[in-house]
């Protein structure tokens, strides 16, 4: 099941980004999502990942969940290496600078309740699979 999903997400991804960001902004489930667009810190290379957001103010939030591995995404190695980046909301490109936080920021729990709202739960059943603290991205618009 979990092998389906993932091919679910790339093809959600492969629509979203081949059509300009027309269509894919909703996930299948209604979630929203958004591209994040970073460089690859060891290849250089572009790299893009279709991820649930929050809001919170003018700043986009998202979860290095990983679907609650024991390891983080990538992108978020990738992010700490050069956290300005940018993102794909819909068909509007964002420049925006990344901040990973964790639960001893003030702000996690707020934060955490926001996107995991958002994805109705998944986030906080994917804290269960892992030891390691999930952190909440803050993506904070530059431009």
């Amino acid at each position: 099941m979990a092998g389906l999903f993932v091919k679910v997400l790339r093809a959600h991804q492969w629509v979203y980004e081949r059509s300009g960001g027309l269509v894919g902004h909703r996930l299948l489930f209604g979630n929203p999502t958004l591209l994040l667009r970073t460089v690859g810190r060891k290849t250089g290379q572009r790299r893009t990942s279709a991820l649930t957001y929050a809001r919170d103010g003018g700043d986009y939030l998202v979860t290095a969940s990983n679907g609650g591995s024991l390891r983080p995404p990538g992108w978020l190695a990738n992010l700490k290496a050069e956290p300005k980046c940018a993102i794909q909301v819909g068909r509007r490109t964002v420049p925006v600078i990344a901040r990973a936080t964790l639960p001893g920021d003030p702000d996690y729990s707020r934060r955490w309740n926001l996107v995991d709202e958002v994805n109705r739960g998944r986030y906080s059943e994917y804290q269960k699979r892992t030891k390691r603290p999930i952190a909440v991205v803050v993506l904070t618009p530059t431009g």
